[in-house]
């Protein structure tokens, strides 16, 4: 039986406590492996929506209050995220490389979009068969659909040749041209520049700092030579008309057919174990109401979606709707404000210890935060 199988069919699988415990084993592990070095986990859950999931200025002080747990001068990443702010990412690499002169990300799933580009601020980057980077390329809102900002200057200069080689303006195109500025466009290339800049500079200062001769003939590598295979690897990154699609997973090969060096985590038995079983406790994990966590082997921040609370009123009781994000059960859930009241037909107590099991599959949720809200929102205890 697989690791995640074999995980599924124990106890733990039901049980947040005990998923954290065997996290963190597992993290302990990863660390003695990769000869102790720091270990920080910057997780989301995939499979939840994406505003909340996607990197953003709010993930800046949970990271850096996990920094402040550690000791060491190397750090391991552990990396899994659908993307987000690039200037976020920005952010988030200078806070790690202020502090780390030796960095490596492990990703053991998906760090696409900005979190392909904060893997690429790294010494080392540790992959196996199921990971995956994704373009770079700069995505655009507009007029309620999101969009490639490289797909939107390719659409421009098409336009733009057709209007030169036949001296005539197709009137399709009007209504295209009057809702785009020169200010917008401008906008869509600085997007693009900013990710092939942030990329080739960090490739060339961290990824290639110790490449430092040719393995071809053994000549000296220049920091020329480095600047120009930095960005052969961005504009290829970018390249939303090679990848076609945003979302496009790019793997171990992709990236070795680039000459970008990748550490293959599956060749190193022991690790590839600790890693796969970290991962698979990582989405067992997310099967609650957790959609992000940060955390070291020793701590952490956990991020709860928040049940749907009523509005702030002079009421006794509260009636919260809870949804179930492993088998997506529906159910209603009786917060007591001051007071004990009878339970109201159809739905279940409000737990003393917040910790909510899933009346169907037995999931432990968290209602933490949910009881903070309320009593913050009535000044009542929840009892």
């Amino acid at each position: 039986m697989g690791i995640y199988g074999d995980y599924l069919n124990q106890p733990l699988a039901q049980n947040l406590s005990q998923l954290t415990a065997e996290r963190k084993k597992q993290l302990r592990r990863i660390s003695a492996l990769r000869g102790h070095r720091d270990v920080l986990v910057f997780a989301a859950d995939l499979n939840k929506e994406v505003p909340l999931t996607s990197i953003s200025y709010v993930d800046i002080l949970p990271i850096s209050d996990q920094l402040s747990n550690l000791t060491g001068t190397k750090l391991d990443l552990i990396l899994e995220t659908p993307g987000g702010s690039g200037e976020v990412a920005e952010d988030i690499v200078r806070l790690l490389r202020g502090r780390y002169p030796d960095l490596a990300v492990i990703i053991p799933g998906w760090a696409k979009s900005a979190g392909t580009i904060m893997a690429t601020a790294a010494d080392e980057i540790l992959m196996g068969p199921t990971s995956a980077l994704g373009p770079i390329d700069a995505q655009l809102f507009w007029q309620g659909k999101r969009f490639s900002a490289d797909a939107l200057l390719e659409g421009m200069e098409k336009i733009k040749k057709e209007v030169t080689d036949t001296g005539v303006l197709n009137k399709a195109y009007i209504p295209i041209l009057q809702g785009i500025s020169p200010g917008e466009l401008q906008s869509a290339e600085n997007a693009l520049n900013f990710s092939t800049k942030l990329v080739t500079q960090w490739l060339a200062q961290y990824k290639f700092k110790n490449w430092t001769h040719h393995s071809s003939n053994g000549q000296p590598v220049t920091e020329e030579e480095k600047n120009l295979r930095a960005k052969q690897v961005a504009d290829r990154l970018c390249d939303h008309r090679f990848w076609l699609t945003h979302n496009r997973s790019i793997k171990l090969a992709d990236l070795q057919s680039m000459r970008l060096l990748i550490t293959d985590y599956s060749q190193q038995p022991e690790l590839a174990d600790a890693i796969t079983r970290y991962y698979a406790l990582l989405q067992m994990t997310f099967a609650s109401n957790l959609y992000k966590i940060y955390e070291t082997s020793e701590s952490q921040v956990l991020k709860f979606l928040m049940p749907q609370v009523p509005p702030p009123q002079a009421v006794d009781v509260a009636v919260l709707d809870v949804q179930c994000n492993n088998c997506k059960a529906a159910f209603k859930v009786q917060a007591n404000l001051g007071s004990k009241k009878p339970l109201q037909p159809g739905v279940i107590p409000f737990p003393a210890n917040n910790k909510l099991h899933c009346p169907q599959c037995g999931v432990e949720h968290d209602l933490s935060d949910a009881r903070r809200q309320l009593e913050a929102q009535t000044k009542k205890p929840v009892v």
